[in-house]
């Protein structure tokens, strides 16, 4: 049966109504049995104009509420998603097709972000400096923006959702989400857990929709401030267009990330790292390693073969089955876009090793299945290197030497995330120096900084100055007053002054 998913304003679950939204319904699919198992409402301009009001009268109070208050919401909120995890993480499969496992590490790299926030009272302190001047002080305070958005992705249904709406609400903003409309149940359920820990009605309030509400959030003037997870040239419309619209904004669009394997690396350490980052997930994520850069021909030989040693030995299967490796992409339409790269990479010459084409996973033969996909020998004129392929397709792009291995991750347009193995130090702190990307591995696969540091990329990859989680997280959603406070002894007159005032 095909339930209806609902949007979540006001505390409360409100459905989609052919009223309201003219009868505009997204399906979602079970990827794994393509299967239709929901719909979703695509929300009307004036349902995203009810949600920013009922948010606009929210927000002032939840402002005014002690930030230690705030905090004992989220560590309430912890408690809540920690027991229902396995729950979460089900919802979570059934509507992207990621393993069970991968979707607890969705959800768990999203809780690291919701602790980081428990800190929110230290992380919104001003600063103080006495006597400037002659009984003159001078002081800033941190104060929420107001009404803020979030526009996340589908392939991580909870943790992005988190990453947005943490810090904004712990600084005391009310926060409206558009989740994606493949997979929207998840962020649905996390509004719910946020209410349960007493998230003031309206602080948190999820939006479903396409274009039609996504241009409401960024024209809006009580919408204050936009952050977007997604494809580069989406990235760099809600940037330009928020900012034309007196917005603060910061967009992560696409990725293109390589990993350079030295001559000195452990091979079969890089060959494992190669094969769980880039195959991880179906190949859908951001931080996924697309671009195996190995740094002569004998390493390049033996790197290949392994990889393709082990790329035969995945399986690819349904979420619900034990011990697969990765499972579905997230609909048809992927399943056919990563296939014309593929074709794309045959016809321009590359080395098909393994061609993930055609495959079928018994019992699930309508589901949105692709086989791990490995080409060598590709140079950087082609498409399956100059753009992201978002698919389980690996492909080895061979250096000459060092140099040439950094001017390709340097150079390419993408500047997300990149990787290098060796086990040179001079040649791992030169690389981490010199690399023009924006979150660096050594020795690591996937080089996703912990939720105290920020998350964003580098050139086509981020919009904006400032980045995801840690401290600037806090600074994006929080605008800074700076008081210069001067009180006179009692009866003491100076006059006017018409010079400019300086601090002696």
């Amino acid at each position: 049966m095909v339930r209806d998913i609902s949007h979540f304003i006001g505390g409360s679950e409100i459905p989609g109504t052919p009223e309201a939204n003219g009868g505009r319904w997204g399906d979602v699919f079970d990827p794994s049995t393509g299967a239709v198992q929901a719909r979703v409402p695509l929300a009307s301009a004036d349902e995203v104009r009810a949600a920013i009001a009922n948010a606009e009268a929210a927000q002032p109070g939840w402002a005014a509420t002690n930030p230690q208050k705030r905090a004992r919401v989220f560590m309430r909120f912890l408690e809540l998603l920690r027991d229902e995890t396995d729950e979460i993480a089900a919802l979570l499969s059934s509507e992207h097709g990621k393993t069970l496992d991968d979707a607890r590490g969705d959800i768990q790299r999203g809780v690291e972000v919701i602790e980081f926030c428990i800190g929110a009272p230290h992380l919104l302190k001003g600063e103080y400096s006495t006597a400037v001047g002659t009984g003159i002080d001078v002081y800033s305070l941190r104060q929420p923006l107001g009404v803020v958005a979030g526009i996340t992705p589908f392939n991580f249904p909870a943790m992005i959702p988190l990453w947005q709406m943490g810090p904004a609400i712990a600084a005391g903003n009310a926060f409206i989400l558009k989740p994606s409309e493949r997979d929207p149940s998840v962020p649905v359920r996390i509004a719910e857990l946020f209410l349960r820990a007493g998230l003031p009605a309206g602080i948190l309030n999820v939006v479903h929709g396409d274009k039609e509400s996504v241009d409401v959030l960024l024209t809006d003037e009580r919408v204050r401030a936009i952050g977007f997870v997604g494809s580069t040239p989406i990235a760099e419309y809600i940037y330009t267009t928020a900012n034309a619209h007196g917005k603060r904004a910061q967009c992560f669009g696409g990725a293109k990330n390589h990993l350079i394997v030295m001559p000195d690396a452990d091979l079969d350490q890089a060959a494992d790292a190669l094969i769980g980052s880039g195959y991880g997930a179906a190949g859908e994520r951001c931080m996924a390693i697309s671009v195996a850069v190995p740094v002569g021909e004998e390493t390049a030989d033996a790197l290949a073969a392994k990889l393709l040693e082990r790329l035969q030995a995945l399986k690819v299967g349904p979420w619900t089955a034990d011990g697969m490796d990765y499972g579905p992409l997230v609909n048809r339409a992927a399943v056919e876009r990563v296939s014309g790269y593929i074709q794309q990479g045959v016809d321009a010459g590359a080395e098909l090793l393994a061609d993930g084409r055609g495959l079928t996973v018994p019992g699930y033969e309508s589901g949105f299945y692709l086989g791990p996909t490995l080409f060598d020998r590709v140079t950087t004129d082609m498409s399956i290197y100059l753009e992201e392929i978002f698919g389980p397709v690996l492909v080895i792009a061979r250096a000459a030497d060092y140099e040439e291995a950094l001017r390709m991750a340097s150079d390419h347009e993408y500047g997300n995330g990149v990787g290098i193995f060796t086990r040179d130090g001079d040649a791992a702190r030169d690389f981490v120096a010199r690399v023009n990307v924006g979150m660096v591995g050594v020795n690591v696969p996937i080089p996703v900084p912990i939720a105290y540091f920020t998350f964003g990329g580098w050139k086509r990859s981020g919009f904006g100055d400032l980045n995801q989680h840690g401290a600037d997280a806090f600074r994006f959603y929080t605008k800074t007053k700076t008081v210069t406070s001067r009180w006179p002894a009692q009866g003491v007159r100076e006059g006017a002054s018409f010079a400019m005032p300086t601090m002696h």
